[in-house]
């Protein structure tokens, strides 16, 4: 299944109201890291991984991220004379082809991927949530292909602290060979003291269409809404389920000091901006 995977669901209909008052006019997904957009980091992750149709899974409101993919004549006419800022404006619209589809009502990932069903069609696709924003070379997505088996699913994992697991979506895995685990089941925040692994559910997955299926016939869970997780659990049924621990730093982009820290260790991972960050960061420690 890896080997054929061209296209990847990008979820982005949620409301962001982690970053309010800024979300009411500027969607999550565009706040940047740095000169970039968070949205504009997975995609590369996508291209990087050899897929070249992103579906972007949207809400009503949020039609600057269409706007953010479309070619821009009239800036790049501006820009003619300056081939670096040229190239940056050209550089979103070129990592993959990107369309649209709308989920007009906010009734859970499960359902958001459900409705991505006709753009992907009959063919295996990788799910990729905008918040987890994955830094290494090559990308989680391109490790998870080399490792997740054929006919296999599998799902991008990251080990945390005991005292903190309850947090999160967990696997329970069967056995395991390096950082690839067979996963057995899945839970969704257990109580503390119960959970089975403290391998935490990473926004990446490889998945077949059959999960469609499985989507369809998912009731409500958690907050009356359709989890992608309990989908996942019909799956397992008839398709195995691995769990891949990625290599590489996990940024939670989902809330706004994660956010700021992930602009701030790529500032000082570029070499046109590390001399800048780092004066910058000293000059703040020291009035500390």
């Amino acid at each position: 299944m890896p080997a054929a995977i061209r296209k990847a669901v990008i979820p982005a209909a949620g409301l962001g109201t982690r970053f309010l008052p800024v979300t009411r006019s500027v969607p999550k997904e565009l706040l940047p890291i740095l000169d970039r957009p968070m949205l504009q980091y997975v995609v590369a992750e996508a291209a990087e991984a050899g897929i070249t149709d992103v579906i972007v899974v949207t809400s009503p409101g949020k039609e600057g991220i269409a706007e953010y993919f479309r070619p821009r004549p009239d800036l790049e006419e501006r820009l003619a004379d300056d081939a670096a800022l040229l190239e940056k404006v050209r550089s979103g619209a070129r990592l993959a082809n990107v369309s649209f589809v709308i989920q007009e009502e906010p009734l859970g990932l499960g359902h958001a991927v459900l409705t991505a069903r006709d753009a992907v069609g009959d063919e295996p696709f990788a799910v990729i949530l905008p918040d987890d924003i994955i830094a290494h070379e090559p990308g989680a997505l391109s490790q998870m292909m080399a490792a997740t088996p054929d006919d296999a699913a599998s799902v991008a994992v990251e080990r945390v602290p005991w005292e903190i697991v309850h947090n999160y979506g967990v696997v329970d895995t069967e056995s395991s060979d390096d950082n690839l685990h067979l996963v057995r089941g899945l839970v969704e925040k257990p109580p503390p003291g119960t959970a089975p692994s403290n391998l935490s559910i990473v926004g990446r997955y490889l998945l077949p269409a059959a999960v469609f299926d499985c989507l369809e016939r998912t009731p409500p869970g958690a907050r009356n809404e359709i989890q992608l997780t309990d989908g996942l659990a019909l799956l397992m049924e008839d398709t195995p389920l691995y769990a891949c621990e990625f290599q590489g730093i996990r940024y939670d982009g989902g809330n706004p000091m994660g956010l700021l820290r992930a602009s701030l260790e790529h500032a000082l991972q570029r070499d046109d901006t590390r001399e800048a960050a780092t004066a910058l960061i000293k000059e703040l420690a020291a009035q500390l």
